[in-house]
C-alpha cells in the first residue's frame, strides 16, 4: 500500500526558483521527509516540524537534494536524533555530508552514506 502525502512546504523568493520544500509522506509507522534547496536559520524549523507533525515510529530524512546545511539544519537533526534514537535515518547530499564531517558527526549510526 502506497503511503500517503501528509503536508508540503514551498518558500517562494519573489518568482525565483524556491530555495527550500519540504514533504512528507507516511507510510504505516514509518515518515519519510524529502527536503531540498538550503537548509538554513529561516528554514531548519520547518524541516523540524515537516518531521514532528505527524505521528510515527520511524523516520527517513532524506537531504539528498540539499544544496545548503548551516548550523541551525545541524541543530534541527540533532533534535530529531535525540527525539528518535536508533529510529531515524538521515540521507546526506555530498554538502551535507561535507557540514556533519567537519561538525564531528560524521560517525553517527543516523547518517547514511551520501
Amino acid at each position: 500500500m502506497p503511503g500517503r502525502l501528509c503536508h508540503g512546504v514551498i518558500v517562494d523568493q519573489g518568482g525565483a526558483p524556491p530555495v527550500f520544500s519540504a514533504s512528507a509522506e507516511i507510510d504505516g509507522d514509518h515518515l519519510h521527509v524529502v527536503v531540498a534547496g538550503e537548509v538554513d536559520m529561516a528554514t531548519a524549523d520547518t524541516m523540524l516540524q515537516a518531521a514532528l507533525r505527524e505521528p510515527a515510529e520511524r523516520i527517513t530524512l532524506d537531504l539528498s537534494a540539499v544544496t545548503f546545511f548551516d548550523s541551525a539544519a545541524i541543530h534541527a537533526v540533532i533534535r530529531l536524533a535525540q527525539q528518535f534514537p536508533d529510529r531515524l535515518t538521515v540521507l546526506p547530499s555530498r554538502q551535507v555530508r561535507r557540514v556533519l564531517d567537519i561538525s564531528g558527526l560524521s560517525g553517527q549510526s543516523w547518517l547514511k552514506p551520501a
